[in-house]
């Protein structure tokens, strides 16, 4: 199936790998503003801004529907102009002309659903109920339009006739598989049934991220006695200070479940019942009983998504997802998952005893609890090698580590990033980067949108406003954003990240290389799932490199290199608390896998089930999965169901792929050369067994992914 729609819609919906907690407002029902005149609509007219850059500073909410609308229409007439073509089907007159079809409703789309996640609004979230049918039903139109699935498989079925080349050769072998799976072979009558729950999940799964977002929002925790800041470091109390006074509490401190606010809460907070109602806020999004409660619309979206997997033929939701995966099948990644999940559990179950040793050594009396990890997790951290997230932070000031990523670009690929201050952006905190290639040459440009706000869901994302294509043989430049919830500097200080955050930029910023480097003639892209967290996650390993680090880890007071004792410290704790960090992760993916494996989907009870699937692992009490069902907006509203486990998947390919760089130098240039032209500007335009080959001359092995989680399995 050709890009636009599913493609675009995917950007809305897919979260970032560290979280995926939503945080805007609900909203009830309430009618779009009326549309007005094409003519003061900027989408109806050339953009005339440099770069051919959206202009948000002239796009309104009213401006959406219209735009979408006309889309839709445009889109509709270029399908029918294809279908319609005297001429015999051939390459360019049906596959290629489809995949150009819809640009303008992509331009629109990109845009909406990019400001629907990152700046969200009462009237955004009503157009986003009212248009997800209206683009579902539009998707469909096209991908069971018998008459142009006639002209795909009139191609398809001469394709080794046509001596096309290698990515004209998979765009053709996609496009027809993807209008198999769309339900093209079905009768009419399985057509229409297809057709309603492609309608019922749209709305479902909108449903489902609003009530996370609304659950997320609602929750705060004020503090009005100072002695209840007991253990909170400096930083995190002007934070929480700062946030009390910009929601008109000063002299008060205010805690949220966003994760900046969460996280160093639970670290250093000595007052234990105030870190469980944290921690059971966050845990209990969506199952609260109330009218933002998911666990009926899990029930429907798990139940709608196995009718429509078995109408187009397939066992389960998950063997539909899966056979366009490198794993294939449900067999495949359940056996993966459970070869790392005993090494893991005895892991974590160590790391659960020594932090209950460190209770008892100090007269806790009580059992260690989930809200207690990543409290003596912090002490123990201290304890055994001296390192404390809070000594870290001065070295990691944002633009600092900005900066090491900028060196990291340019050392790899001789990427320059030039600020444009003066292009158009939505948000005022947004930083926009013109990209040059070493000889100045125009790459495209990147959007940075760093801080949480009650207008941003919550996790980190990397997504485009524009993907790059060619146009009568020109690259159009793609535009790519990056989208994270990090630290909010405060009136005193600068935003100080923390080793997650670190790692966190590191990650998005390799999907935002992905997005620029592509090399396409054409528009569409088909990315095994479990591979898309490749160039991602291969960045995250020069993150704490020394190399690297004296070029970025600069005391944000007295400009000092961090010393080489405290690196070693980072180096020599990398494998501590890999059970906890693996084995909440590896427990989503089961509990994914288990839900999208389901046959009988019934009269299910969802956290009886949930609790079913933990027991059988033999998860252990004191960790809960990282996301628990109610508000795993990875699988119920976003374009993760039966693929969470890409992340470890794909960590299998980044963690072989980085010992290609340790071979040769980690800024070697050749092997980041051959790793851009190989891997990163055809990626999603072959298949990637073949790309990664090409790269590496060899399949990726799996024991630097278990050196690098301190993992040993014995088979």
């Amino acid at each position: 199936m050709k890009r636009s729609i599913a493609q675009a819609f995917l950007l809305w919906l897919i979260l970032a790998p560290a979280s995926s907690f939503l945080s805007a407002p609900p909203v009830s029902e309430q009618a779009p503003p009326p549309a007005p005149p094409p003519a003061d609509n900027p989408f109806f007219k050339p953009y005339s801004t440099p770069f051919n850059v959206p202009p948000f500073h002239l796009i309104k909410n009213e401006h959406f529907l219209p735009a979408i609308e006309e889309g839709i229409k445009r889109e509709d007439a270029e399908i029918e102009a294809i279908v319609h073509n005297p001429a015999p089907p051939t390459f360019e007159n049906t596959i290629a002309a489809l995949d150009h079809a819809g640009i303008f409703l992509d331009e629109v789309t990109s845009v909406f659903f990019s400001l629907q996640s990152a700046h969200t609004n009462k009237e955004l979230q009503a157009l986003a109920r009212k248009t997800a049918p209206m683009l579902a039903a539009h998707r469909d139109n096209i991908t069971l339009n018998e008459k142009l699935f006639a002209r795909v498989k009139a191609v398809y079925d001469r394709k080794e006739k046509l001596n096309l080349g290698r990515d004209e050769l998979f765009l053709l072998e996609n496009t027809y598989r993807d209008f198999v799976r769309a339900g093209a072979l079905l009768q009419e009558k399985e057509k229409a049934r297809l057709r309603e729950l492609n309608q019922e999940l749209s709305l479902l799964t909108v449903k489902f991220g609003e009530n996370v977002l609304a659950e997320t929002n609602a929750f705060k925790l004020l503090i009005e006695d100072q002695s209840h800041l007991a253990g909170l470091p400096a930083s995190v109390v002007a934070m929480a200070a700062e946030a009390a006074k910009q929601a008109g509490l000063e002299g008060k401190w205010l805690f949220t479940i966003q994760v900046p606010s969460l996280i160093p809460f639970l670290q250093y907070s000595e007052r234990r019942e105030l870190r469980e109602k944290l921690f059971r806020a966050y845990i209990m999004k969506g199952d609260n009983g109330n009218e933002y409660d998911n666990k009926e619309i899990i029930k429907k979206i798990i139940a709608q998504r196995q009718e429509r997997a078995k109408l187009l033929g397939y066992e389960t939701h998950a063997h539909y997802v899966l056979e366009k995966n490198m794993a294939k099948n449900p067999d495949t990644v359940n056996a993966f998952l459970r070869k790392l999940w005993q090494p893991t559990l005895a892991k974590a179950k160590s790391e659960a005893a020594a932090l209950q040793a460190l209770i008892d050594r100090e007269g806790g009396g009580f059992k260690l609890a989930p809200w207690d990890w990543w409290y003596y997790t912090e002490k123990l951290r201290q304890e055994k090698y001296a390192l404390d997230d809070a000594a870290l932070r001065p070295y990691f000031r944002l633009e600092n580590v900005r900066h090491g990523i900028f060196t990291l670009c340019d050392k790899l690929y001789g990427l320059k990033f030039i600020e444009q201050p003066s292009l158009p952006r939505y948000h005022p905190e947004v930083q926009v980067y013109e990209v040059q290639e070493a000889d100045g040459r125009h790459l495209g440009l990147l959007f940075m949108d760093f801080h949480p706000r009650e207008s941003k869901r919550g996790g980190a994302w990397s997504g485009a406003f524009r993907r790059s294509y060619y146009e009568q043989g020109e690259r159009i430049p793609p535009i790519a954003t990056i989208v994270c919830n990090f630290t909010r500097p405060t009136a005193d200080t600068p935003s100080l990240l923390s080793a997650d955050e670190v790692t966190t930029f590191f990650h998005e910023f390799g999907h935002a290389l992905a997005t620029l480097f592509s090399q396409s003639r054409f528009r569409s892209r088909s990315v095994a799932r479990d591979s898309v967290e490749l160039p991602s996650q291969i960045m995250e390993h020069w993150a704490f490199e020394p190399d690297l680090l004296a070029e970025y880890a600069k005391h944000y007071k007295t400009g000092e290199v961090i010393p080489a004792a405290l690196v070693d410290k980072i180096e020599k704790s990398k494998l501590f608390n890999q059970g906890f960090i693996t084995g909440e992760y590896l427990a989503a993916s089961i509990l994914d896998m288990a839900w999208h494996t389901l046959l009988e989907t019934g009269a299910i009870d969802v956290n009886a089930f949930e609790k079913k699937v933990m027991t059988e692992i033999g998860l252990i009490p004191e960790i809960i999965p990282r996301y628990r069902s109610t508000y795993f907006n990875h699988i119920f509203s976003g374009g993760y169901a039966a693929g969470y486990y890409a992340y470890i998947w794909s960590e299998v390919l980044d963690c072989d792929a980085y010992e290609a760089f340790k071979e040769k130098g980690i800024f070697d240039k050749a092997t980041a050369t051959s790793f851009r032209k190989n891997v990163l500007e055809p990626f999603g335009t072959e298949d990637i067994e073949t790309q990664y080959r090409r790269f590496r001359g060899a399949d990726p092995k799996i024991e630097p992914l278990l050196r690098n989680r301190g993992l040993e399995i014995t088979n």
